[in-house]
């Protein structure tokens, strides 16, 4: 260690951490490693991997140091290099080392960081068995990755690595993955990489800044003086826009009051960590090689050292030492508390050692600034959403959790987006989106939250027959989205439109049924108050307002009627046709006129007879799609788990009757968001249970739906009896029959070993639901 801050002799806390460095050599040559691109190259004189007999000494070491210091748990993360070039054998050896010298003593958090080349289903198998949860390193999209992420030949490694985060997707490795480790590069579009991050679905996101000190500071493109804070901070206003749908370390633990346990990046908290390495060498930080030669090093060792020998080096005890521990300029700044003086890697300068701050002082000042000046709500996917789970599966839900899930819907239309401009030439449409999502922010929420784009961007992502390979057979795709932006937000904009079955449509707006056929595009001006279209040599100018001036191609989305709302009848989007049952095609106007007129009394009837499920449906339902009339039964419904807030409905004359449809169905697409979040049922799980509704046995899944839906249903009847004159004698009868199916279709899902911890708290709390009713 040079010069700077000496700490005492003895450490302030306890050892919770430790990173092994199993493997010291990668397949990739990412040239902005610290490991292999910086000042530290002592890797080159240690040995390729770590021995069985290093391995049990330091998991030894660590053993006997959690036990006399009492920890409550250990964390060891598997680190390189590249660890997977261990091979599966030999990381069997590791991991059952671990296991049989730590679990005794204290539970262990096992740990895996990896570049995810190598990752495959024997790898995930292993893992599973020994519950490893492993971190993949991807630096956004395709560009932003391959920047730096290449194999020594030049190579893109974005394919396998994203294939490795498709394989952590699967169900049965789910558990295993821990998130994804993104290095900040300003030179790419940061709500790109953010997209492409999100699309990955990631439990967490890491985003760290890349390793500089003040002997060689960070790159600032065109002198501008905080370029990583304003990249991170495009990224935070997205993020809290979106609601939080997934936790990112860096802004968390900059928020106020946020935590920062399990960083070092940031924060006061004791960095209780020390490095093995392959040679068995206690080491500190493994990101301080970016400052000299040896910085890391304590020349200590796991066969000749403990733990407390390594945590009273004075390179580890300082970083243990909080507020005392930084310089004198960072102890006298009014957000040390959450910046804890920044990464300490990056602190150090020849001659003043780490006695400094960081060099992203400035950086992460003006981000903390941005994020005072944003505030951020409360997070989609955290320990703490449990109030909205307990809130929803009472049976309702009040505003707060509908919101919840429509901005985690939201969030996953984003994600989707982002995948198809993978696997698409995404052309000017998205170039137009992104511009106008900035622009007009509510305007493009309103678009990215109509409930077929989610079916549409799927339809494009499936596989080609046999391919690994997802095609997108649509001409950009997002151009429709764009142009309904720039449309309903009366934008100037020009768009070039793929003509699809002999119209272009726009979602929320309207289709325009071109007169020629083979015409392959269009070009839509938008402006205030409609927009022109030019098709070939024809104009057609349409006028949103005023129905008279209207060309004969167009047809306008439908509105329903309903005052204050903005629920359409959908009976125009291609992709509508999602329910498994025939939707009808453009209604005339007068069934349309029939249609909303009955919509419109069935709302009034469920808010007046279940409001709490009214409020939650002005919130979050945005469609009614007709239905061809089923020949089986005189009253058809429907909903698609990847449309939310839609519900399909067949021919309805009665609003009585259409009011029981939209309220069964609106619980069904609430659930199903639920499920898009969370496991309720143990995934695979082959139980199938009896039910009252249905003659043959259902999955467990299926009856949880089925409970959730007539949990409601019943609600709508028992509000009928007790009202003052209820209109139908068959009320009691049906009240009785659906609380007792909800209650007999909860009692076995209780029973039956297939819910989650969270499955079993969710329906206990609708057991208490039904309860209330039956007494009410």
């Amino acid at each position: 260690m040079t010069a700077g801050r000496t700490a005492p002799t003895r450490p302030s806390a306890a050892i919770g951490q430790y990173v092994l460095k199993v493997h010291s050599r990668c397949d990739l040559s990412c040239d902005h490693c610290y490991v292999y691109e910086h000042a530290d190259q002592t890797w080159r004189g240690r040995p390729r991997e770590m021995t069985a007999e290093t391995l049990d000494a330091a998991a030894s070491r660590i053993a006997d140091h959690a036990g006399a210091h009492g920890l409550p748990v250990v964390h060891v993360v598997l680190h390189g290099g590249e660890p997977l070039l261990l091979g599966p054998v030999r990381m069997r050896r590791i991991l059952s080392g671990l296991r049989t010298a730590i679990d005794p003593i204290v539970p262990l958090d096992l740990r895996l960081q990896t570049n995810g080349v190598q990752l495959d289903a024997a790898f995930c198998d292993l893992f599973v068995e020994y519950d490893v949860k492993v971190g993949v390193s991807l630096d956004g999209d395709r560009v932003a990755n391959d920047r730096h992420r290449r194999f020594a030949n030049g190579a893109s490694s974005h394919d396998p690595v994203r294939r490795a985060l498709a394989l952590l997707r699967r169900p049965e490795y789910r558990a295993c993955y821990a998130g994804i480790l993104c290095t900040v590069d300003v030179a790419n579009d940061p709500e790109a990489v953010y997209a492409a991050l999100l699309a990955e679905e990631p439990p967490r996101i890491d985003l760290l800044l890349p390793h500089h000190t003040w002997d060689h500071p960070p790159p600032r493109p065109g002198g501008v003086p905080t370029p990583y804070a304003d990249w991170l901070g495009r990224i935070y206003r997205r993020w809290v826009d979106d609601g939080r749908p997934v936790s990112i370390r860096l802004f968390e633990a900059l928020l106020p009051g946020g935590t920062t346990a399990g960083t070092e990046a940031v924060g006061l908290l004791p960095a209780d960590l020390v490095v093995v390495e392959t040679d068995g060498a206690w080491e500190q930080a493994d990101s301080l090689k970016v400052a000299y030669d040896g910085a890391a090093a304590t020349d200590l060792n796991v066969f000749d050292h403990t733990v407390d020998d390594a945590a009273r080096h004075p390179g580890v005890a300082v970083r243990q030492t909080g507020l005392a521990g930084l310089s004198a300029i960072c102890r006298s700044c009014p957000v040390v508390a959450r910046c804890g003086g920044g990464l300490y890697a990056h602190r150090y300068r020849t001659g003043a050692g780490f006695d400094n701050p960081s060099v992203y002082c400035a950086d992460l000042r003006k981000l903390i600034s941005t994020m005072d000046e944003h505030p951020a709500g409360p997070a989609l996917a955290s320990p703490d959403t449990q109030w909205m789970l307990d809130d929803l599966a009472s049976g309702h839900g009040g505003p707060e959790s509908i919101e919840f899930l429509v901005n985690s819907q939201l969030a996953i239309d984003r994600a989707l987006l982002a995948a198809v401009r993978e696997v698409s030439s995404p052309g000017p449409g998205w170039d137009l989106l992104v511009h106008l999502d900035a622009a007009a922010p509510e305007t493009a929420r309103t678009v990215l939250t109509h409930p077929f784009l989610r079916p549409r961007m799927m339809r494009l992502l499936r596989h080609d027959a046999g391919s690994s390979v997802p095609r997108s057979p649509e001409p950009d795709p997002f151009a429709p989205i764009a142009a309904a932006i720039a449309v309903r937000g009366g934008i100037a904009a020009d768009v070039r439109l793929p003509v699809v079955g002999g119209q272009v449509f726009l979602p929320t707006v309207g289709a325009f049924r071109l007169p020629s056929t083979g015409m392959e595009a269009v070009v839509l001006t938008a402006r205030a108050g409609g927009f022109r279209l030019l098709a070939g040599s024809e104009t057609y100018d349409v006028s949103l307002d005023e129905p008279g001036t209207w060309p004969s191609g167009w047809r306008p989305t439908r509105r329903s009627g309903l005052p204050g709302h903005g629920l359409i009848i959908e009976d125009l989007d291609p992709a509508r046709d999602c329910y498994g049952q025939p939707v009808r095609e453009r209604l005339a106007e007068q069934p349309a006129v029939a249609l909303a007129q009955t919509v419109t009394e069935a709302w009034r009837l469920v808010e007046r007879d279940v409001p709490h499920h009214a409020e939650g449906m002005s919130r979050g339902m945005r469609a009614i799609v007709p239905l061809d009339p089923s020949p089986t039964t005189a009253l058809s419904s429907a909903t698609a788990r990847d449309a939310f807030g839609a519900v399909a409905a067949g021919p309805v004359a009665v609003p009585e009757a259409l009011a029981v449809l939209l309220v069964h169905e609106w619980q069904h697409s609430k659930l199903g968001a639920v499920l898009d979040l969370y496991d309720l049922v143990e995934p695979g799980s082959p139980v199938r249970l009896p039910v009252g509704w249905r003659p043959d046995p259902r999955p467990a899944e299926a009856v949880l739906q089925g409970a959730y839906a007539h949990l409601a249903v019943a609600e709508v009847w028992h509000a009928r009896v007790v009202a003052d004159g209820p209109t139908d004698p068959m009320a009691a009868t049906h009240a009785d029959r659906f609380r007792d199916w909800t209650g007999q279709a909860l009692d076995a899902l209780a029973a039956s070993g297939s819910l989650t911890e969270a499955g079993e708290r969710f329906v206990a709390t609708m057991g208490r639901g039904l309860a209330e009713l039956v007494r009410g």
